[in-house]
């Protein structure tokens, strides 16, 4: 490093005594005679002319190398339909940019080799073009307004409101990690949740007054449905969070006190994007890209995608939160006790079941 700056130091150095040089004669030049001021100022006209064509030649095959060579890189594999949608949105834009910069830049260096100093030239002055200020502020605001709206109806589309059969799972960060909550076996809803609720056990505040709360159940890694929507409810604890699973193409900040919402239908399974890496230990990864605190580098939980019946096998195996901590029974309203009884008795009547059949628990678990 200590070598790569002082050569810089020196390449820097010889271009400051080169301008320096070069003003000089610049200024020589235009106190000299009417006959020095016929000739050129600088003999290295042609040169200089010449050599920006070099460069945008030399420079242009370079960027095109760079791009072709670093492609595979620039996105992982999508893997949710929206995330094919984004791409191709992606590669768009990037086509158009990419135009409008070869473009740009072509007519920047091929102009000084056209108008370079020739003796007799003598320029051309425009005060005013409206018809190519026109050209050059309508053509760009209306291929702007385009990939604006493009982009915004992508983005109204991902942020909707989520089909009816969508999987809703919530999402809560804190310093530092990811709490997970599902809506349950029976009615697929939320409960709520209330931050006045959160102690030791429960980390989210869920609330027992309400029913939809009784079958909710958390797990400290996220399991998907391939080919399902799936509509992540995001909230923060503590600090700005952001949501991130970048195969998925999902980022959503977690705003604390202001609830915010993802939903996507995920098209591959974590066996299927192993076989497509050739990698037998990949695993996505749900992780914060908001810089939250010393803890940050490590706030990451890991992500499954299942097939449908396998998820379902998951889900049947997970406890409600309520069945795991009966003790929270005594939050429940006198009036809703009967139903938020059964999720208590479960497991027992699951223990005598198993014990009565002489069979394990493992097993039991297995034949399930």
């Amino acid at each position: 490093m200590t070598y790569l700056i002082g050569l810089l130091s020196v390449v820097f150095l010889i271009l400051a005594i080169m301008i320096v040089s070069k003003s000089m004669s610049l200024s020589k030049g235009i106190q000299g005679t009417e006959q020095d001021q016929d000739t050129p100022l600088d003999g290295a006209n042609n040169a200089n002319a010449i050599g920006f064509i070099v460069f945008l030649v030399l420079g242009s095959i370079g960027a095109a190398w760079s791009f072709l060579y670093s492609k595979p890189d620039l996105l992982p594999v999508a893997a949710s339909d929206h995330g094919l949608i984004t791409d191709k949105m992606f590669w768009v834009s990037m086509g158009v940019i990419t135009f409008a910069f070869f473009v740009t830049n072509a007519l920047l260096f091929i102009f000084p080799f056209l108008y370079r100093y020739k003796k007799g030239n003598v320029a051309t002055f425009y005060p005013v073009n409206h018809k190519l200020e026109l050209i050059w502020t309508v053509i760009p605001a209306i291929v702007m307004a385009v990939l604006v709206f493009t982009g915004w109806r992508t983005w109204r589309d991902i942020t909707s409101q989520a089909p009816d059969n969508a999987v809703v799972i919530e999402v809560t960060g804190h310093q530092f990690g990811w709490y997970v909550r599902y809506s349950g076996n029976d009615d697929n809803k939320l409960g709520n949740n209330n931050y006045k609720l959160i102690d030791a056990t429960n980390s989210v505040g869920i609330d027992y007054t309400d029913e939809k709360s009784f079958d909710d159940f958390t797990a400290n890694e996220m399991h998907l449905p391939k080919g399902v929507p799936v509509l992540l409810k995001i909230k923060a604890q503590d600090v700005l969070h952001s949501v991130y699973l970048p195969y998925q193409r999902v980022k959503m900040d977690a705003v604390p006190g202001m609830p915010t919402k993802f939903w996507f239908v995920p098209n591959k399974t974590t066996d299927e994007m192993r076989y497509i890496t050739g990698n037998p230990d990949f695993n996505y990864k749900l992780n914060c890209t908001e810089i939250c605190g010393s803890g940050h580098f490590g706030m990451a939980i890991t992500v499954f995608v299942d097939e449908p019946e396998d998820y379902a096998v998951w889900c049947k195996q997970q406890k409600p939160f309520l069945t795991q901590n009966p003790d929270f029974l005594a939050k429940v309203p006198e009036k809703l006790k009967g139903k938020a009884q059964k999720y208590i008795e479960a497991p027992a009547a699951a223990s005598d079941s198993t014990q009565a059949s002489g069979a394990t628990p493992a097993a039991a678990t297995s034949l399930r």
